[in-house]
């Protein structure tokens, strides 16, 4: 648009030097069609600019100067025969008494038909930058030079200020049937502006002037179309460098491109302000409308003349953001809620500058959360982001990729875990169910690693529940970071079902493979409540703490399992295994020992234990456990094995040392014989982990070693009854050495 401007100044320039040609065939009293060669001249020498007159020049003298030319070319003298301008027709008239008191009163200026086709070359020269320059400038002595340039900007500058402007009255203004064309061989870019309709009422400098404008305008880089329409109020004060645009009314449609085939219906409305003097533009009463979207606000910029500051506020009524982008051409990735981002609205203060942009004391609500605080973009440039909010509540599940619930893996291990259910029985004693051996994880693609790679985050966070992984996190607080491809969770903390939680974590993302690690702190945190919020049944219960630090690589849930290294500890205190009375089986097993049976049913569904700990080593998947101990009243549990976290089963051995039966009223059939005490008994659990102590069972072989070692304590007391005191200490030891083998 500068260079529109400039053109329609230097086309001006052209009129004036035809109106001075005019003037000296008028002084002749001859037709100015006589002088066209005279003219053209002089536009060439003075403005070194070629016009070519091919029509009729139309005029009159008195009381009005009038002129009318039809059929014009300009080009620059440089290049004659590549015009750069076209004119169809151009009338106008000026009141000639008015001249002498320096006031211009015209009547209407009618332009139609007007073409510019500026053009850069592939050096950036532009066919237009030698109009207005003299085709022959003077020379003289460089010292000459540097004097009359220095006297003659002193004697300019005094002219500016003892020269009173020129007042204009002009009835009105008419540009129709017009076009702007502009290329740039360097990249290739064109823009045009075409069907220009421009009309004014009176111009009058310090009035309101009303203004209508109507163009379509069309880019190729890239592909883009614009239909617009400009109504207004313009008021002008030259004196005080005043430029008003009163109750501005713009509105259009553009489609194109970057809309993806989609069409953009926009309006604006507003009062605006440009004061040169003050270096100051505003929009005030600002409302805008895009779409579903509606906005109303108030926007100022100063120091226009340094780096323009931003300041003023924006308020956005509640609408569908998901719609309102797809209604752009930007296509969002699904959800697992495909109602998410169908409710926004906003209202902040803004600040800003050319490279930045910053939402103050900013009012956010989203899908029914609300956030307060502060959000920035400290550089367009390098995508840098800045984020302090507060929030009531934020469900991150909502918006996560959906869930694929016909993956192959998923379903071929969701049916091997039924079949071993269904083989476990209700009282576990069925055969040892079978490790499993389907992957029970997703190798969808899950970080959007080109996006992250360029990332600048600063970002504070904190949350009255924020819900990740389908766990409510209360009280939450993070804290994260990110730039040149490492991004690193500073902190997320929070109260979890009455515990607490804290994690911190980091991705590098600059290989191709990306690396993940992350600690973790989980205190006095219902191990029931984690497992039943990913939606499976919890075979225990209990107060969990533990600590992890891991490491794993990768892209997606399958990657991250099966890279996992790295080692934890935990602790389950005030514990429950649910549906596995362990203390009954171990009963039935005394019982069966003491050749005797069971006097009664089971008392209990359930095997409580006060404390369950160990430590766990993952490699590549696979999480070691060579110290699993627990107590439970009466008993004691030792344990090893691995979790396979690739399949998400189990192979354990589990020895139980028999501390006596605390019951009020125990069974006599499985009451503890001193004969036992001290005595491990084995069980061997193996399946998925979703059995839980349903996949245990008593080890027979373990069993048959214990029936041994009894025999021959059982043999012990017998030589010690029968022999007494009769035989030495070294015969007797021998006797019972000979019985252990």
């Amino acid at each position: 648009m500068k260079a529109f401007g400039k053109i329609l100044g230097l086309l001006l320039l052209g009129l004036l030097l035809i109106i001075v040609g005019l003037g000296f065939a008028l002084t002749h009293l001859f037709d100015p069609n006589d002088y066209k060669d005279e003219i053209q001249q002089l536009a060439r020498d003075k403005a070194n600019l070629e016009l070519k007159l091919n029509g009729d020049i139309g005029w009159s003298l008195f009381p009005w100067l009038g002129l009318e030319l039809t059929d014009a070319t300009l080009a620059s003298a440089a290049s004659p025969d590549k015009p750069f301008a076209d004119l169809r027709l151009l009338g106008f008239s000026v009141r000639v008494l008015p001249l002498l008191r320096k006031e211009v009163q015209m009547s209407d200026i009618r332009i139609d038909g007007l073409n510019l086709t500026l053009q850069r070359d592939e050096q950036g020269h532009g066919n237009w930058e030698q109009v207005g320059k003299p085709a022959k400038p003077a020379t003289s002595a460089p010292a000459d030079a540097s004097s009359t340039s220095n006297a003659d900007t002193a004697a300019s500058d005094s002219a500016e200020r003892n020269e009173a402007p020129l007042k204009l009255d002009i009835d009105s203004l008419t540009i129709s049937n017009s076009q702007v064309d502009y290329h740039d061989a360097r990249n290739g870019k064109q823009f045009s502006a075409e069907g220009i309709e421009l009309s004014t009422g009176a111009i009058r400098e310090g009035a309101s002037i009303p203004l209508k404008l109507s163009a379509f305008f069309a880019a190729n880089q890239p592909l883009l179309r614009a239909k617009t329409e400009l109504k207004t109020q313009l008021r002008f004060d030259r004196a005080l460098k005043r430029y008003q645009l009163e109750d501005l009314k713009l509105s259009g449609e553009v489609s194109g491109e970057p809309l993806q085939g989609k069409t953009l219906t926009f309006a604006s409305e507003g009062q605006l302000l440009l004061d040169q003097a003050a270096q100051v533009a505003e929009w005030n009463g600002l409302k805008l409308s895009a779409n579903q979207l509606r906005a109303l606000g108030e926007l100022k910029l100063h120091d226009l003349d340094k780096t323009a500051q931003l300041e003023g506020n924006l308020s956005i009524a509640q609408l569908n953001l998901r719609e309102f982008l797809t209604g752009l051409g930007i296509q969002l990735p699904a959800t697992r809620d495909a109602a998410g981002l169908s409710q926004f609205e906003l209202s902040s203060r803004l600040a800003g500058t050319p490279n930045s942009l910053a939402l103050n004391d900013l009012n956010l609500k989203l899908d029914g959360s609300s956030f307060s605080g502060s959000l920035a973009v400290s550089d367009f440039a390098k995508q840098a982001v800045r984020a302090q909010l507060k929030g009531d509540k934020f469900d991150l599940d909502r918006y996560l990729p959906p869930q694929d619930k016909d993956a192959s893996a998923g379903a071929a291990r969701k049916n091997e875990v039924k079949q071993a259910v269904a083989a476990a029985g209700k009282n576990g004693t069925s055969e040892l169910p079978s490790t499993p051996s389907q992957q029970a994880w997703s190798d969808a693609q899950l970080l959007p690693l080109d996006q992250l790679r360029k990332l600048d985050l600063q970002a504070s966070l904190s949350l009255g529940q924020l819900t990740i992984s389908k766990l409510p996190i209360e009280s939450a607080s993070l804290q994260a970071g990110g730039k040149d491809g490492v991004l690193k969770l500073e902190e997320l903390r929070g109260d979890l079902y009455g515990g607490e939680f804290s994690a911190q974590a980091q991705l590098d993302a600059r290989p191709a493979v990306p690396v993940l690690t992350a600690q973790k702190r989980i205190s006095h945190i219902p191990v029931e409540k984690l497992i039943e919020a990913q939606g499976e049944k919890a075979p225990l219960r209990g107060q969990l703490d533990l600590n992890a630090d891991i490491r794993t690589q990768g892209n997606s849930q399958k990657a991250w399992i099966d890279a996992l290294n790295g080692k934890a500890d935990f602790s389950l205190s005030n514990g429950v295994l649910v549906d596995a009375n362990l203390e009954q089986q171990l009963c039935q097993g005394i019982a069966t020992l003491n050749r005797k049976s069971l006097s009664g049913e089971a008392r209990g569904k359930d095997t409580p234990f006060e404390e369950l700990d160990g430590s766990l080593t993952f490699r590549n998947g696979v999480a070691s456990n060579p110290d699993l101990k627990a107590r439970i009243p009466g008993l004691t549990i030792n344990g090893q094995g691995d979790v396979d976290l690739r399949v998400l089963g189990m192979d354990y051995r589990v020895g139980i040392v028999i501390e006596g039966d605390k019951g009020a009223m125990p069974d006599p059939a499985c009451q503890v014989n001193e004969r036992y005490a001290g005595i491990e008994w084995p069980l061997r659990c193996r399946g998925p982990l979703e059995l839980g102590a349903k996949a245990c069972r008593l080890d027979k072989d373990g069993m048959g070693k214990i029936a041994g070692k009894l025999a021959g304590a059982r043999l012990e007391e017998k030589i010690e009854e029968k022999l007494g005191d009769k035989v030495s200490p070294e015969l007797k030891e021998a006797l019972k050495g000979l019985f252990k083998k």
